[in-house]
């Protein structure tokens, strides 16, 4: 069980913060800077530099004492340790000299053939950090999603805001009165207009944000406040503190269609696979479980696919691998740290890693095989893996507190974000994927460019 908390930033200082405005970073000038040049020892052959200044120097103080086949014998020795040097200072860092084991016209064959992939440039510290004030920093609610529009949604307090990454404009899209708020989830759905808000009065919001208009409100399916959704087309998706999940049509008058019931306690985790048949939710009570949409049953409650006990902490972070439809990946709490792999056919844990902090978020990077978690206490970072090694490629740093949420753009490159430090970070943790080369024209017909024989 993880524990969620709120935020106890005074209301006068988030009333002197604007939200979403980037926050500017102010440096040193360089005659502030008054730290003296320290060589880097790691660059110095100590070795050499204390033979040079003892044992060099007592063999010109008496040169009889080297015969000559003791001065040959040093002369090879001080070739083959690379000792007939002027320099102390070494370069150490700069890469060897390649010694080519074949033929150059060999090896230019080769590398033509097989040209090396450049390693990618991960940026260490976020590109853009806007102001986020009023953040609420509980780990079960979902307070930041960026739409398929290239618009990123976030709930401050009771105030919904959308910020067009194409321009950085920022505007307001619904506060809730204090009764009903704050707001506890917000979801874009797939046509990146529509926009789903959970409140914290169990009532869910349905949106129309290019005409900036509340189209319905859904009430009646939870008990409390509804920390968790997700869209199936046009099915919503909701979980609540109450522990139930229930699938909403949202073309309809009665919306719900059928309730998953298998959590006793809050569902702060939910996500639909790629194909809509699968949905993987995850609770305040260590359970993940993994519903098949073609089980429902007639009596609108259906059973679970799998149940999984693994975890020992709340299970929120959730993400279904894009090029492997079966697999998906979770994250434990504070008490679990682990993050696990799972064959959703077969209920298999096929992978765990212990990372040492809470897990919080998971995205997957749609152009490689790497995963991207976020964690809280103690570093507070984005941590992204290999898969399936799960070797640890980069940690971005930045953030003073738990990262809580994470959102991905539509193009999969850029990475946004949240932390209860009540900031916004984006990050280009992703790189750009690869243009596809535009295919050759075919000709017409065979031997086209050749004299026609009549």
């Amino acid at each position: 069980m993880d524990t969620g908390y709120l935020s106890s930033a005074s209301a006068s200082k988030t009333r002197s913060r604007c939200p979403l405005q980037e926050q500017l970073l102010h440096r040193r000038n360089s005659s502030q800077n008054l730290d003296r040049f320290i060589p880097n020892r790691s660059a110095m052959d100590m070795d050499y530099a204390h033979y040079m200044l003892t044992e060099a120097k007592k063999g010109k103080e008496n040169p009889a004492v080297n015969s000559p086949s003791r001065e040959a014998y040093r002369k090879q020795l001080a070739e083959t340790f690379n000792m007939n040097r002027t320099r102390i200072l070494a370069f150490k860092n700069k890469p060897p000299t390649p010694v080519e084991a074949f033929p150059s016209e060999f090896s230019s064959s080769v590398q033509q053939a097989k040209p090396a992939k450049p390693r990618r440039h991960i940026p260490q510290t976020s590109e853009r950090t806007l102001d986020a004030p009023d953040l609420v920093d509980d780990y079960y609610l979902n307070l930041l999603d960026w739409g398929s529009s290239n618009v990123l949604s976030i709930a401050l307090g009771s105030t919904v805001y959308l910020w067009d990454a194409s321009d950085g404009a920022t505007s307001e899209l619904a506060t809730v009165d204090e009764d009903n708020g704050p707001v506890t989830s917000v979801k874009w759905a797939p046509d990146g207009r529509h926009i789903a808000v959970g409140l914290n009065n169990s009532d869910v919001q349905l949106w129309d944000t290019t005409a900036n208009r509340l189209l319905r409100t859904l009430r009646g399916g939870h008990r409390s406040r509804v920390g968790a959704l997700d869209w199936n087309n046009h099915i919503l998706t909701t979980g609540g503190m109450d522990g139930q999940i229930i699938n909403n049509d949202v073309r309809v008058r009665s919306p719900v269609v059928d309730t998953y019931q298998g959590h006793h306690q809050e569902v702060c985790g939910l996500k639909w696979s790629a194909s809509g048949q699968q949905l993987a939710s995850g609770g305040n009570d260590n359970l993940l479980h993994i519903w098949d949409r073609s089980m429902a049953s007639s009596n609108s409650t259906t059973q679970w696919l799998h149940r999984l006990e693994d975890h020992t902490a709340a299970v929120k972070a959730l993400a279904w691998c894009p090029f492997q439809g079966n697999l998906l990946a979770s994250g434990g709490g504070g008490g679990d740290r682990s993050i696990k792999f799972w064959n959703t056919h077969t209920g298999a844990c096929v992978n765990s890693i212990d990372t040492g902090s809470q897990v919080c978020a998971l995205l997957w990077n749609k152009n490689e095989r790497e995963l991207l978690s976020s964690h809280g206490f103690t570093k507070n970072q984005l941590t992204l893996w290999k898969y399936p090694s799960m070797v640890k490629v980069a940690e971005l740093t930045g953030h003073t507190s738990r990262v809580l949420f994470m959102a991905q753009s539509p193009d999969g490159c850029t990475v946004a974000s949240a932390a209860g430090d009540e900031t916004l970070r984006f990050w280009n943790v992703f790189g750009t994927p690869e243009v596809a080369k535009p295919a050759p024209k075919a000709n017409p017909e065979p031997f086209a460019h050749l004299n026609r024989i009549r």
